[in-house]
């Protein structure tokens, strides 16, 4: 899919702007031709993802719009619950979650060629039920992978769970966060541009159908996604070619409330403080079918994922909880 470059507009650069220390400036346009953007990024991926690349409908996975961009805030959310019964992560019935390990995560799947696709596969053989993962920018982390093998090996009901390597081993490297020079801003900038979350739901369903093929005892299936991968869940899930029973987002980067008036399936939003609070809300009035929208106020954007910093009790106490509240969420609707 191409990926063209696309103007910012003086108001989106003045947007921008107010999100950066004083001591940077905003550029006010991108060159015509393909090249990266040489633009002060905000220090949250969330934020960065959304000043790179153009607001996303979701009335077609393989096309981009031309709508305005939109600029997401780092004002701290207060936790807020949808009006979905609150389970707080504590049912017994769903969830034993093993101890999390902070370091040296030795991964229990292994790693599959599946649609095209190198995949890390994780749960049990039998299992009747799939949920695929689509990771943030950095790829195959630890803490995601570790992720994985929660959702897998911790509910009453099993689940096997796919994670495909959309960047084919090229992910993003952490060590540009914080974007704080020109090489990381242009390396980020490239990476997104070639990386737009369009070009990556429009993949989904026959990923999914590949994967139904080779695992034909998987009858239903769920779809998770972490930051980046959050807005390619919106995406898949709105549009008509949607595969999945029920979605995930978390803490999900370039939150449209636009995007959920498409989603008729059960959906769970977990924000960060990191995520517009304004957008969230929105978002969630705008879900009709079933939901559980919670933030997480002292977290930041990327604590399920990559960005997870498990040595941190109260982060890793978080992330626990997060993937309990998931696991709950699933065990009702899938």
């Amino acid at each position: 899919m191409p990926n063209p470059p696309f103007p910012i507009s003086a108001s989106i650069s003045a947007s921008l702007s107010r999100h950066l220390p004083k001591s940077r400036t905003a550029a006010t346009t991108v060159a015509a031709s393909y090249r990266p953007p040489q633009l002060p990024l905000p220090t949250c991926p969330c934020n960065i993802t959304t000043s790179l690349l153009p607001s996303l409908s979701s009335q077609s996975i393989s096309t981009q719009t031309n709508s305005n961009l939109g600029i997401q805030s780092t004002a701290r959310n207060t936790a807020r619950m949808s009006t979905m019964p609150a389970q707080h992560g504590h049912s017994e019935a769903c969830c034993n979650i093993p101890p999390i390990v902070s370091s040296g995560y030795d991964p229990k799947g292994s790693y599959e060629e599946l649609g095209g696709y190198k995949s890390y596969v994780t749960g049990p053989s039998d299992a009747a039920k799939g949920v695929v993962t689509i990771y943030d920018i950095f790829g195959y982390y630890p803490q995601t992978l570790q992720g994985a093998d929660i959702m897998a090996l911790s509910g009453t009901t099993k689940y096997k769970v796919f994670i495909p390597d959309w960047f084919k081993g090229d992910p993003a490297d952490l060590s540009w966060f914080p974007p704080d020079n020109e090489e990381k801003q242009q390396k980020l900038g490239a990476f997104f541009q070639k990386h737009p979350p369009p070009s990556v739901a429009s993949r989904v369903p026959g990923y999914v159908k590949a994967l139904s093929e080779k695992y034909p005892e998987i009858k239903e299936w769920a779809i998770l996604g972490f930051c980046w991968g959050g807005k390619v869940v919106s995406l898949v899930t709105a549009s008509p070619e949607n595969p999945f029973k029920a979605g995930v987002e978390a803490h999900p980067a370039m939150v449209d409330p636009k995007d959920a008036e498409g989603i008729k399936i059960p959906l769970a939003l977990l924000a960060s403080k990191d995520e517009n609070p304004e957008d969230v809300k929105k978002f969630e009035a705008n879900l009709t079918g079933p939901k559980h929208v919670e933030t997480f106020p002292d977290q930041i954007h990327g604590w399920m994922a990559a960005r997870s910093d498990l040595d941190d009790e109260r982060v890793k106490s978080e992330y626990k909880r997060g993937y309990q509240v998931v696991l709950n969420f699933l065990s009702q609707h899938l």
